[in-house]
């Protein structure tokens, strides 16, 4: 059995002898080529692309640490023993087209050790040929890059999370200068720069409360984003009922409703159920469809309870009231209210950008 020389595109050789890389390659070069194999940390494999289904035919110890299979496990098989319900058949495809047109390729695979733990597999594959130019072997290597698909996992959520927080911040200094303006319009009080800052804390603390549901999908609970904007307005808990489900928020909204609830808790504080020992306010949620439209809507209800009886005018709006009022107008949305002797009722709906 003579030694043969193959060559691999990079014009590097492989020296091993015999025909079969599936056995100890004999001879001094093959003892070399073996010891190499062993050493390197990367899982080299070779396949005969001779075969109709390309059977491994060559394994080194990386490889069988990498996926955990012993040797007879292993040579005999194609390499897609790896593959799992994860793998994407498209990257599997451009591994199969290289290996069709003789092509380097490298592919990063989702797949499975024996023990079924996934792992991401960075995978280089090319053609080796004998002196003559005729093709011998398919080269494989692969590596774990599990952590380096995590962080580039992380490096998006990151930047996900700066998109996010900007549109947010946009967002909310678009809505202030909107405060600023309509106060400026509407109050003669000389407590302006109050009111300013009293609105501005209530976006904070409402954006703060729903920071953390930013990124997950589909609908979500805004319990304690409407605690956070009620529940400094009373220091008793008891006075404040929650009640509804989980529901779809985008950032405008979360603004409009900031500001709605702000205004409605201070105009109970002042003049309403949160004036009294006695006073208990509802607030209630769910979404909905409005009549002949596709766009999902957010409809709350705000009951106020065992508050002092009425005085004066209460049909009567304030600057805040106003604010609140042509906001959700501007959004498409709108506010009743409604007052009885037992105490305001407001009726707040607002569409959904989902």
């Amino acid at each position: 059995m003579t030694e043969q020389k193959l060559h691999n595109q990079a014009g590097r050789t492989v020296e091993h002898s015999g025909d079969n890389a599936g056995t100890a390659f004999p001879g001094a070069s093959g003892v070399l080529f073996e010891q190499a194999m062993a050493q390197t940390r990367m899982a080299v494999t070779l396949s005969d692309p001779h075969d109709p289904d390309h059977p491994l035919v060559f394994v080194n110890r990386a490889f069988l640490e990498l996926t955990g299979y012993d040797e007879d496990e292993i040579l005999g098989r194609n390499c897609r023993f790896l593959q799992g319900p994860g793998t994407d058949p498209e990257a599997v495809a451009r591994l199969g087209r290289a290996v069709r047109d003789n092509d380097v390729v490298v592919v990063e695979l989702l797949n499975y050790r024996k023990n079924g733990a996934a792992f991401w597999n960075a995978v280089h594959i090319g053609p080796i040929y004998h002196e003559d130019g005729t093709l011998r072997y398919i080269f494989g290597s692969q590596w774990d890059v599990t952590d380096v698909h995590a962080a580039r996992s992380e490096e998006r959520h990151a930047r996900l999370m700066e998109r996010e927080i900007s549109h947010r911040m946009k967002n909310m200094f678009a809505v202030i200068s909107s405060i600023v303006n309509m106060l400026g319009k509407t109050s003669t009080e000389p407590a302006l720069g109050r009111d300013i800052n009293e609105r501005i804390r209530a976006l904070g603390r409402a954006h703060e409360a729903t920071l953390q549901l930013s990124f997950q999908q589909g609908r979500v609970d805004p319990t304690q984003m409407f605690r956070e904007l009620v529940g400094p307005y009373t220091s008793d808990p008891r006075a404040l009922d929650l009640d509804g489900g989980a529901v779809q928020l985008d950032s405008n909204s979360v603004s409009i409703l900031a500001l709605t609830l702000h205004e409605l808790a201070t105009n109970a504080v002042k003049h309403g159920a949160l004036s009294s020992k006695r006073g208990r306010v509802a607030l209630s949620w769910r979404m909905c469809r409005a009549d002949g439209q596709d766009q999902p809507l957010l409809r709350l209800t705000w009951t106020e309870r065992g508050g002092p009886p009425l005085h004066g005018d209460p049909e009567r709006l304030g600057a805040g009231s106003e604010i609140t009022t042509r906001m959700l107008r501007a959004a498409g949305g709108v506010i009743r209210r409604r007052w009885d002797t037992a105490g305001l009722t407001a009726e707040i709906e607002l569409p959904l950008q989902c």
